[in-house]
């Protein structure tokens, strides 16, 4: 059996298992294939009806807006349309005042990049009775639907155009049963929103790239054009996103808007801190990959606190609270690493104490470091190992939870989105 029959075979058991399925619809050429084969499943079912949900991030390509709104008037009667164009908070790559921005917020209607689209679900007339002003995007769409499943009634589907190959993350997301509520039997799936009422599923999670662009030739399914645009200026198909441009993924291409859209660059490097820097020195050593250098008379600690000094206060904060986490946790009581990379660590001459074994994992061992590093530029897994040049990347990433560094969110940080949630619950 070819995927191409796979994911049919998967959708329709969905369609089976489930009294309602709804499409998460990007705009993207994932999407856009799990939605056009979702609406072949659903003409063979003349008595059902089926939903299709779309973010707008409101920065994008025309081509991208174009290429939804022509889906959505394409939709036959039997398909309920929740396109939301609403103030949530999105992640940040551009920006050195925070890691997030906040899209179709009305105090800064006059920087908008397009005005809300016609007909669009939005802050003023949405019905969810979960939304909170800024509430995080991915939390937006988790709790989307857990409300479906209430407005339905009905046990409901989601189905996503997530493959494994696009990353590691998206494939430890399918192939793990630890900390994730898997639908009974069906390993591409993860629970919804904490109720066993709503489901997602990933009937493309096998898919390669090359697939979808093969489906798309064989059936002549409507794509976004803007894959056509990117194709022509030289971009492969594995470096062609379709996403809001200030996340970290699509730091490398941003500049392309200044070519392919310069009225819309424009209106990016007036709506979010930091895009012009982007564009300018997005995907070269300025944006903080193993690779930069230092001016010669700073070691990474001084260039450290240098950049830091740079930095506005709140943010400096931050960072340095993160840092001292660091230098702490890997001085006292370390962290685990693999014995090839203990072995380059120790070759490097740096002094370190190692413990036979970790809890963590039987394949790894305990290092603590008498002095952290400043760097161990003959380790191979520069981020598997703590140094002062790492912060320095960290820094000139924007990356404001310091998750080249391994780090999540704080434990405060939790609770005061927790708190959050509980304050405007009943909103």
């Amino acid at each position: 059996m070819n995927v191409l029959e796979a994911a049919r075979q998967r959708i329709a058991w969905v369609f089976d298992q489930f009294e309602y399925v709804y499409v998460s619809f990007s705009g993207g050429k994932d999407s856009g294939v799990m939605l056009h084969m979702a609406l072949d499943e659903l003409s063979r079912r003349p008595d059902r009806r089926m939903g299709v949900f779309h973010i707008d991030y409101e920065a994008q390509y025309e081509h991208t807006t174009r290429y939804v709104t022509e889906t959505f008037d394409a939709l036959p009667d039997r398909c309920d349309k929740f396109w939301c164009a609403m103030p949530l908070s999105v992640p940040c790559a551009t920006s050195m005042h925070g890691s997030t921005w906040i899209p179709w917020d009305a105090s800064k209607r006059d920087l908008w990049v397009r005005e809300s689209p016609a007909g669009a679900i939005t802050e003023e007339n949405h019905p969810f009775d979960f939304y909170r002003y800024g509430m995080e995007d991915y939390e937006f769409q988790k709790r989307f639907g857990a409300w479906m499943a209430r407005h339905t009634g009905e046990k409901t589907a989601c189905l996503i155009g997530v493959r494994a190959d696009e990353s590691y993350d998206r494939r430890i997301m399918l192939a793990s049963t630890k900390n994730l509520r898997k639908y009974p039997g069906c390993l591409w799936s993860t629970g919804g929103a904490d109720t066993d009422q709503q489901f997602n599923f990933y009937p493309i999670h096998d898919w390669s790239v090359d697939d979808v662009w093969i489906y798309n030739a064989r059936t002549a399914a409507p794509y976004n054009k803007l894959y056509d645009v990117f194709h022509q200026a030289g971009l492969s198909p594995h470096q062609m996103r379709v996403a809001s441009p200030f996340i970290s993924q699509g730091i490398d291409t941003i500049k392309l808007y200044r070519s392919i859209e310069p009225h819309t660059w424009g209106k990016l490097v007036s709506r979010v801190n930091g895009v012009n820097f982007a564009g300018i020195y997005g995907g070269t050593t300025a944006m903080g990959w193993r690779s930069i250098t230092k001016p010669a008379h700073f070691s990474w600690r001084q260039y450290r606190d240098f950049l830091l000094d740079t930095l506005p206060p709140d943010a400096a904060a931050n960072y340095r609270k993160k840092f001292d986490v660091s230098e702490r946790f890997w001085r006292d009581y370390g962290g685990a690493l693999d014995d090839a990379t203990i072995s380059e660590v120790l070759q490097a001459g740096h002094r370190v104490k190692v413990v036979d074994k970790t809890a963590r994992t039987a394949k790894s061992r305990t290092i603590r470091f008498d002095e952290y590093p400043d760097d161990l530029p003959t380790v191979t897994e520069f981020r598997a190992v703590p140094s002062y040049k790492r912060m320095c990347v960290c820094i000139l990433k924007n990356d404001h939870l310091c998750k080249y560094m391994g780090f999540t969110l704080a434990k405060e940080e939790v609770e005061r989105r927790h708190r959050a949630i509980q304050k405007y619950a009943a909103l």
